[in-house]
């Protein structure tokens, strides 16, 4: 049996591995799919301290990956089915077998929700982005465009707007979903344009990287090309929580944990994006991982 288990390869699982291993203990890492989660999809990292040129998100992840592994954490890429923590003895079942640990870290993430338009995945990185805290400054002076209606949309114009030329405000209803006080942010901000009851149609691209968008007014029909650099898609995130029936969540879906990382099940532990919490970044994620993997080492050791 294992001392910790640690569910997800991303920013968060990969600083979790680090520090378990320098802390001592017997770890193990199951990912799915690749090391990095979302942010090995991403272009450019230009905000994590340490990389004053910026690094792409691949290597990026590629490195973190390294150094997990000199300090010998175990990679298993499998995909986990199922997880029974209730007791002392934590089990995690994987499509080829089980393993058994005194402690979890769950570090799945989430994911951002796309507009499932056909060429959307391909210009992620390449003009679209889900994330405007990530990527708004790459785009400075330019014109963009933000779809959204809610607080984090709202949120991101109005970050977006210190940076750019000109930021399109798009959003499928008549009114804004936000709370009120973001309202007359956006309405009366001159370099915010609101195209209210407008949905995005079309991404244009040229030469691998997005060339504009088709906007349609829902009221008339009406389908217009608006010119812009970057299209940021603020329409939410869903968590990877499907694992995680068992511990208390917000109405989000989001894990609920204390400052130390734990969770409402004694010995589980959450750390990345799929906890409730007000920023989610690569740097925030690691800042959990690494809080998760003491806070288990205090907990099994002290």
């Amino acid at each position: 049996m294992k001392d910790l288990i640690i569910i997800g390869g991303g920013p968060a699982g990969l600083t979790a591995g680090i520090y378990a291993k320098r802390s001592g203990l017997d770890t193990i890492l199951i990912e799915k799919a690749f090391s990095g989660g979302q942010a090995a999809t991403t272009s450019e990292i230009e905000n994590f301290p340490g990389f004053p040129e910026g690094i792409s998100g691949a290597d990026f992840s590629m490195r973190m990956e390294a150094q997990a592994k000199r300090f010998g954490l175990e990679f298993v890429y499998d995909e986990v089915l199922e997880i029974s923590c209730e007791g002392e003895e934590k089990v995690v079942k994987t499509l080829s077998g089980e393993y058994r640990a005194k402690t979890l870290i769950v570090a799945t993430g989430a994911v951002p929700r796309e507009l499932g338009l056909p060429n959307e995945k391909r210009l992620r990185g390449y003009g679209v982005s889900y994330c405007a805290t990530c990527d708004g400054a790459f785009f400075g002076g330019k014109e963009v465009a933000i779809v959204g209606g809610g607080n984090t949309a709202t949120e991101d114009a109005l970050f977006l707007s210190r940076y750019t030329k000109k930021v399109y405000f798009i959003h499928r209803r008549d009114e804004l979903r936000a709370d009120k006080i973001y309202h007359s942010q956006i309405f009366e901000n001159e370099k915010i344009e609101p195209l209210l009851s407008c949905e995005v149609v079309e991404l244009f691209e040229k030469d691998g990287v997005l060339d504009g968008i088709g906007v349609i007014n829902k009221k008339t029909g009406e389908v217009t090309r608006v010119n812009v650099a970057a299209l940021f898609v603020g329409i939410g995130t869903d968590p990877q929580a499907k694992l995680c029936e068992g511990l208390e969540k917000n109405a989000e879906g989001y894990v609920l944990a204390d400052e130390d990382m734990q969770t409402s099940i004694e010995g589980v532990f959450v750390a990345g994006d799929i906890k409730a919490k007000p920023l989610k970044q690569v740097i925030t994620a690691a800042a959990d991982g690494a809080i998760a993997a003491m806070s288990v080492a205090r907990y099994l050791f002290e």
